[in-house]
């Protein structure tokens, strides 16, 4: 039976499941490939509050490093807006406690102030905690939102880590959000680092870029690690735990003939203008598509040489947004396939492994938003390798 058969007569869920695919070519490829989560470890649990969770990379990254020293993780809570990635961070956590609640009505206490009775309550629901991990929304800061970027009220979101952090008392927080977070015009980020190093963390903030770590992806994120041991900071972090350069090839390559009837393996109904730019990409055998070819609105004197562009193999992927089915979004165009890439293939750079479950969502820009939204787990694996041994 040829691969493509053998796949289409698969069960249809969305756990990322290829048939038949090549021998992976090392340990983290082979786990990214995975379609069996791992056993879970004996040892004593790590208990873990996510915010801002989406579908649980930063949890997800925490589990993998604890299991390494044999520990399991339990998420004593977590949270976000978006049912739909909620329902894929409850594949990952059966047992955890989900829920769509604000995270400011949780933790909505001014900083430094007393506990609130929100606070009070949400102390008792999660117990101890040893892992207080968070993504605030990054709209307000993101490059594309240059009108109100440095002034947006999403901005002091950021601060309700450190509050969190303040009522819940963690061992370790991990704060992510984009490099611009810095450049807010109420500096939340030098705050929050102020306040943490006042409850006694040692604070370490560094823009890390995730492909130094080995995903296949270029994402450029600023990373805030708050620890009761002093020591540890990010850029030892990246230097012990930095993996080699790795292309678009190494994460999707075996899923370039996959096509099944789950939403992960569609591919995007692109329409008949954009089949022709695809077309000619491959056609001339070239990565970029040329002014000319390009809607007149996409033309003239600008620096956005990455749309209508086709990923190269060897090369990392720009990073993933919620836009990867669109060729007009980013390059995005599959490096051997004249077709954008799929989510399977989204989720794959970024580097969220096979047997997290998509099955809950059944709308296309859902699924692209919570991938595209989602934190590769390779950052708090890396750092929970240091905080947890």
């Amino acid at each position: 039976m040829s691969q493509l058969a053998a796949v289409s007569t698969a069960p249809s869920t969305d756990v990322l499941s290829p048939a038949d695919a090549p021998a992976p070519a090392d340990a983290d490829q082979a786990a990214l490939r995975s379609i069996r989560p791992p056993t879970r470890p004996d040892g004593a649990p790590v208990r873990v509050v996510d915010l801002f969770a989406g579908i649980g990379g930063l949890s997800l990254g925490v589990s993998q490093a604890a299991a390494a020293v044999g520990r399991p993780v339990d998420v004593a809570l977590a949270v976000d807006r978006d049912p739909a990635a909620l329902g894929v961070f409850s594949s990952v956590f059966p047992s955890a406690d989900v829920t769509t609640e604000d995270v400011t009505s949780l933790v909505d206490g001014a900083l430094g102030a007393r506990a609130t009775a929100a606070e009070r309550a949400l102390r008792r629901r999660v117990g101890d905690v040893d892992v207080l991990v968070g993504g605030p929304p990054c709209q307000g800061h993101s490059a594309l939102n240059n009108a109100t970027r440095h002034r947006d009220d999403r901005n002091e979101l950021y601060l309700r880590m450190a509050r969190a952090a303040e009522v819940l008392a963690p061992d370790t927080v991990v704060v992510e959000n984009v490099p611009g977070a810095r450049a807010d015009r109420s500096g939340v980020v030098d705050r929050t680092v102020e306040h943490l190093r006042g409850l006694g963390y040692g604070v370490s903030v560094e823009v890390v870029d995730l492909s130094d770590l080995g995903v296949a992806q270029r994402r450029r994120r600023l990373v805030l690690l708050a620890t009761r041991r002093a020591s540890v900071s990010l850029a030892e972090v990246v230097q012990r735990h930095r993996r080699p350069s790795r292309g678009v090839a190494w994460a999707i390559d075996d899923l370039a003939d996959v096509e099944t009837d789950r939403l992960v393996d569609q591919r995007a109904r692109s329409a008949a203008t954009t089949r022709e730019r695809i077309a000619y990409l491959f056609d001339h055998d070239v990565y970029d598509l040329p002014n000319e070819l390009r809607p007149a609105c996409h033309r003239g004197d600008h620096s956005y040489v990455s749309i209508y562009g086709r990923m190269r193999p060897d090369q990392p992927a720009q990073t993933i947004t919620r836009g990867f089915y669109s060729m007009c979004m980013g390059r995005y165009v599959h490096p051997t396939r004249p077709r954008t890439i799929t989510a399977h293939e989204a989720a794959r750079l970024q580097h969220i492994p096979d047997h997290v479950d998509f099955s809950s969502i059944r709308k296309r820009g859902q699924l692209a938003l919570a991938i595209g939204n989602a934190v590769p787990p390779r950052l708090t694996e890396a750092i929970g390798a240091e905080v947890l041994s």
